[in-house]
């Protein structure tokens, strides 16, 4: 958990830290006039959520017919540290393009394998807190990369940026190596310790193990179960995209990424006209939204032990972020109260999305196990949890290559005020589906499975 939770805020850091370096970095480096930068700046953040856009559902097919979720982790790992070198040597708008487009590979690979692998490790019963800490570092990730950059720029130069990258690359690459998935773990532990997947049941590879060890008089024909059909990509995310439940992940989290991308290209000019902050101070107001990112597993946990609870509890949060981006509009004076009432409105903000998060990215799994439940084998040899976290990630992707230009142009046309009630009017809107279909559909009548959580005595 820790490795997933830590490779995911790394691969999102990344795609922040250099926010508040570009422009800047575009002009002096690059050398592109000043009535340019915008425009590529709003480019370069739009290439890589292109990218992840774009490899996260391949990425999830390949993982998910891989013997090893820990190979793609660490290929993902070498296309970041590629990024990073393309983006610290670059003095062509080339090689910004490359590493912009790195970068979104890199971060396919951490979000689709990574919670799939997540997913494979813990079970069911304490799955909602285990994606709690995976989204914590997704949440922290976003909004850490942007301050510490600003930070480090200021004070330290450009080249004190990227050294911090490296430094965080280097952590990741020995959490990456000395990894132990769960598949090659379970022959070291005895029969009755051995853990049962997320699903409750062995592993196929477990499974045919077993059965071989204990019946080893009868032929193999008996003993072996028969291997499931392969399924095509287009088939798997046919399948997966025909649930609601999936459906309703997708839209939530496309939400929520295009909320806090939003932020990141609209907050700190604004604070800069408003207040007169330079690139310390815009760094640091994405504190009061990063914060709240820490109770991620505490959502997790009420979850785990409050399943039917996950929608209203969603939805709430919903419709409760709608007053705290209207009222966004009333921060207009460069006084000390104004900053209060701004940071104040950022906390609550991401208080509601760190309730938010961990369900709508559990339900992918729910989705996932839906399916599956319903017809046995139907995607086929290795299953399809990868492409369906890969598929959530498109959504995510999707908020975060809008989510700029929306911002920016309504705050360009409109005025910061606008800017907010437009915001909060989407996701005010985005709770309907999630009170109907978050959960599956709210006048299904509950399964006996879903009215408690899964003990650990009840698991096979």
């Amino acid at each position: 958990m820790f490795v997933v939770s830590f490779a995911a805020a790394t691969d999102i850091f990344m795609y922040g830290l250099i926010v508040p370096v570009t422009p800047t970095a575009l002009q002096d480096r690059v050398g592109l006039s000043e009535g340019s930068i915008q425009s590529w700046t709003s480019i370069l953040l739009a290439l890589y959520s292109a990218a992840l856009l774009g490899f996260s559902p391949i990425v999830g097919y390949l993982a998910d017919r891989s013997e090893s979720r820990r190979w793609p982790l660490l290929i993902g790992l070498v296309a970041l540290g590629a990024a990073t070198a393309l983006l610290c040597v670059g003095t062509n708008i080339g090689l910004w393009i490359a590493g912009r487009l790195f970068q979104g590979a890199a971060a396919a690979v951490v979000w689709s394998v990574g919670l799939a692998l997540m997913v494979d490790t813990v079970g069911k019963e304490d799955l909602g807190q285990a994606i709690g800490y995976v989204s914590m570092g997704i949440s922290v990730g976003t909004l850490a990369g942007p301050l510490l950059g600003g930070v480090l720029y200021q004070n330290g130069g450009y080249y004190a940026v990227f050294g911090l990258a490296f430094g965080l690359i280097g952590v990741d690459i020995f959490l990456r190596v000395i990894l132990i998935e769960r598949r090659h773990a379970i022959k070291w532990l005895a029969p009755e310790q051995r853990p049962s997947s997320a699903n409750g049941q062995q592993t196929e590879k477990e499974h045919k193990e077993t059965r071989s060890s204990s019946a080893s008089n009868i032929s193999d024909t008996d003993t072996m179960p028969k291997s499931p059909p392969s399924r095509s990509a287009l088939h798997r995310v046919g399948t997966l995209l025909r649930s609601p439940r999936l459906i309703v992940s997708l839209w939530g989290y496309f939400i929520i990424s295009l909320v806090l991308t939003s932020f990141d290209s609209v907050l700190p000019l604004y604070v800069q006209e408003t207040f007169d902050w330079k690139q310390t101070g815009q760094g640091l107001i994405f504190i009061p939204l990063m914060v709240p990112h820490f109770l991620d597993p505490v959502t997790g946990y009420v979850i785990d032990k409050f399943p039917r609870a996950s929608r209203y509890i969603t939805a709430g949060v919903f419709l409760a972020s709608v007053p705290v981006m209207t009222l966004l509009r009333l921060v207009i004076d460069n006084t000390m109260q104004h900053k209060i009432l701004l940071c104040a409105l950022l906390a609550l903000l991401g208080l509601c999305f760190a309730v938010a998060m961990p369900p709508i990215v559990a339900e992918v799994f729910y989705a996932v196990q839906e399916k599956e439940d319903e017809t046995p084998d139907i995607f086929g040899r290795g299953g399809a949890m990868a492409l369906a976290f890969g598929l959530s990630n498109m959504g995510f992707a999707a908020g975060s290559l809008i989510g700029p230009f929306f911002a920016g142009f309504i705050r360009q046309e409109a005025g910061w005020g606008t800017m907010g009630w437009a915001m909060g009017l989407i996701v005010g809107v985005s709770a309907l589906p999630v009170l109907l279909f978050l959960g599956g559909w709210i006048l299904r009548k509950p399964k006996p499975s879903e009215e408690t959580p899964i003990s650990e005595s009840d698991s096979p």
